[in-house]
């Protein structure tokens, strides 16, 4: 079949046209992450639908990012223009993420400029001139009461400490150790935790006065002197304080069947309390690629009035729009009314960088005035020098040549030593023959370099390196050196290496041999014969293993509650005193102990109990005949038979303990005063607490991993002579 000249040149334009057609380029989109859960989320999509339906030339990406990790991946993704375009965010960050180059100034809409916004949450937002986000939501403190109890809100402490008791156990609960949760009493009594400078002001006559008075209301009996969100939840709950300071994150956790009421935080000696604000809003990030018009349409969508009045009456938000505060179903809400006008009555919680070093010493001057460890004027002297300290500058940079050089050379001398241990054997050969079995460890070889080795050299090299401002600057060993001579800081100091290592120490050989005793003593009273129902026994005895260790630790942590914890109330039961368990060193150790032998032991049980099933009887029932009690049979027949299983089990469980983050960050937090800190713990805390000072946390990372090295290293040994203990 001949075609025409010109049918043959439009057959290829038509394929390309049909390919074109085929695929149409995709439309533009932003990128919008939130860590939004329940209500608030429902509200937010239920916006963004309505928005896809009004404006199809573009589309919403929307990623809810669990609240857990949200902040470390905003800070991961967005400086290597991997994240978000836009995302939700407390203002706190304002300052820090400014400094490093994280966000743009804010883009506000035509219809809805700075304007349309209660002035204390643009105030939030802005840092050095510029307003970085758009607001969404202000929350903050208030006083709820249970209306069963208490029908008419309290306007003054005078009145609230009055109408309160004899109400329930106390008047009034709050998390009143947190600093977070003090900030009404302290602007109250003229307290601030920096000045206009970004400097640590905490030793100021307010502050002290403001510690002071939390200290009464502790020591007075009206509020718990230990409390934590799930207590203050439970006593509210079960009509026993009718009450409560807590935040519109609150509404969520009281029982359906309690009527309740939200109002403005009362007066303090005639002086309003002023609880931080803090303004959740919509952050630009500096690297995102959508256009500017995109961008301001879904801040038009979320910030605008009718985005706000979504977001109100569906997910339960406060607003910082005030037309929108106005629209009858938001302002016939009581509930957001109260939040509202409490928002006009509170401080915005300081956006600079320099805040996060506040939270820990402030908490930490806050409960040992509580407990009555120190006086206010020693607690608020104390926090400002551990603040000032976590303030320190970084060390200076230093010359990388050296290092490099030492790398250089250690690199070839490691393949000088492959290539010595190599020679003379057919390497390739030797290959080839073992390819099947290479085949099948290949995964595993991926998995641990991928998993255990990549990171850990990522891990070591950042030791190598100081972190300010989202940037790494090398400072060689600058920062193994602060650490080992406990720069800054006595021997004898909490924040000390030394100190913490020493108290790891203790920890690890405190818990294995109640691990290991406790185990073996249960296992030999399980293999006996009398005993009768050892399949139960079994089974209840090895449940503590099985239950994660999280909720573990926290069931343990509110049975040690000094005032409501179960073991206080039976110590009450026989005639002995309430203790404060988190008020001493001792105590606090012990109830860490406590928890973890709790946990630990069954692991050992089990490991025994295995051991013993494989010892003859009839080497028990020769010694027996020969004369030797009880006791000499077990150290001469049956130890010695166990140690090849035991010696590995408590190598095992050393490094577990040695590393058991989870008991101290969630029991004793490290109270007193960080005291029962561990290693693991406080490079934690080093790294996502203190001014975010990664390389230091690694630095600590690094040496946890060399006194490891070292004890296996050592252990190896003894394990290939077991029978030495003997």
């Amino acid at each position: 079949m001949v075609y025409h000249p010109g049918v043959r040149r439009l057959v290829p334009l038509l394929i390309l046209g049909f390919l074109g057609c085929s695929t149409p380029p995709a439309a533009p989109t932003v990128t919008l992450w939130h860590a939004y859960r329940g209500e608030e989320r429902v509200a937010l999509d239920e916006v963004i639908e309505r928005l896809r339906a009004t404006e199809p030339g573009f589309d919403v990406e929307v990623l809810a990012v669990p609240s857990k990790a949200y902040r470390s991946r905003l800070m991961s993704a967005v400086p290597r223009g991997n994240g978000p375009d836009l995302f939700i965010q407390a203002h706190e960050v304002a300052g820090e993420w400014s400094n490093s180059k994280m966000l743009r100034p804010a883009l506000f809409p035509a219809t809805t400029g700075p304007d349309a916004f209660a002035e204390p949450a643009l105030d939030a937002l802005r840092f050095r001139g510029e307003t970085w986000g758009v607001p969404l939501a202000v929350k903050s403190l208030a006083l709820f009461h249970n209306k069963a109890m208490a029908p008419t809100a309290p306007t003054s402490m005078e009145e609230l400490i009055a109408a309160g008791r004899g109400l329930g156990k106390v008047p009034l609960a709050y998390e009143v150790g947190e600093f977070y949760h003090h900030a009404g009493l302290l602007h109250a009594f003229g307290g601030r935790p920096l000045d206009e400078d970004g400097r640590p002001e905490l030793t100021s006559q307010g502050v002290q006065d403001s510690l002071a008075y939390a200290a009464m209301l502790a020591g007075d009996g009206i509020v718990p002197g230990e409390s934590d969100g799930a207590l203050v939840a439970t006593l509210f709950n079960q009509g026993e304080v009718p009450f409560v300071f807590n935040g519109p994150w609150f509404l969520g956790e009281i029982r359906a069947d309690i009527e309740y009421g939200v109002a403005p935080l009362p007066t303090v000696q005639g002086k309003a309390m002023k609880p931080f604000l803090t303004v959740e809003a919509l952050f630009r990030a500096n690297h995102g690629t959508a256009a500017d018009a995109h961008v301001l349409a879904v801040v038009e969508a979320l910030a605008g009035r009718e985005g706000s009045v979504t977001r109100a009456v569906t997910g339960r938000q406060a607003l910082a729009h005030l037309d929108a505060q106005r629209d009858p179903a938001v302002a016939g809400d009581a509930v957001l009314a109260a939040f509202s006008a409490q928002a006009l009555q509170a401080v915005p919680m300081p956006n600079r960088p320099e805040m996060g070093a506040i939270w820990e010493p402030a908490s930490a001057a806050l409960r040992n005035v509580l407990r009555g460890a120190k006086t206010p004027a020693e607690a608020t002297a104390e926090a400002q020098r551990m603040a000032e300290s976590f303030l320190k500058p970084p060390p200076d940079p230093a010359n990388p040549a050296p290092y490099l050089l030492l790398l250089g050379f250690l690199t070839l001398a490691g393949a000088a030593s492959i290539v010595q241990k190599t020679r003379g054997t057919n390497l390739l050969a030797r290959m080839k023959a073992g390819r099947d079995g290479y085949a099948y460890a290949a995964p595993a070889f991926v998995g641990m370099i991928s998993v255990v080795f990549l990171p850990f050299v990522v891990g070591a090299a950042v030791s190598l390196f100081a972190h300010k401002d989202a940037e790494f600057t090398f400072v060689g060993l600058k920062n193994f050196w602060s650490i080992l001579t406990s720069e800054g800081y006595g021997f004898t100091d909490p924040k000390s290496f030394w100190f913490t290592l020493v108290v790891t120490v203790g920890w690890t050989f405190a818990n294995v041999a109640l691990h290991a005793g406790l185990g073996l003593g249960l296992a030999l009273l399980l293999r006996d014969p009398w005993m009768k129902l050892k399949g139960v026994y079994r089974v209840l005895l090895i449940v503590p293993w099985a239950v994660p260790n999280y909720i573990t630790a926290l069931i343990w942590r509110g049975m040690f509650n000094e005032q409501f914890g179960a073991i206080n109330g039976l110590l009450e039961l026989v005639g002995v005193d309430r203790v404060a368990w988190f008020s001493s060193f001792a105590t606090s150790f012990a109830a860490n102990l406590t928890t973890n032998t709790w946990l630990g032991f069954p692991f050992m049980m089990v490991v025994t109990l295995g051991a013993l099933s494989a010892i003859p009887r009839d080497l028990e029932e020769a010694a027996e005949v020969d004369g030797a009690g009880a006791w000499l049979r077990f150290r001469h027949v049956t130890l010695p038979l166990l140690k090849p299983a035991l010696l590995p089990a408590i190598i095992l469980g050393s490094v577990w303990t040695f590393n058991m983050f989870n008991i101290i960050y969630l029991v004793s937090t490290g109270e007193p005063n960080g005291s029962t800190e561990i290693l693991i713990s406080e490079a934690y805390k080093w790294a996502f607490e203190r001014q975010s000072q990664y390389g230091y946390a690694s630095a600590y990372a690094v040496l946890v991993f060399g006194i490891l090295w070292l004890y296996t290293r050592g252990t190896a040994r003894l394990t290939g002579g077991g029978g030495a203990l003997g």
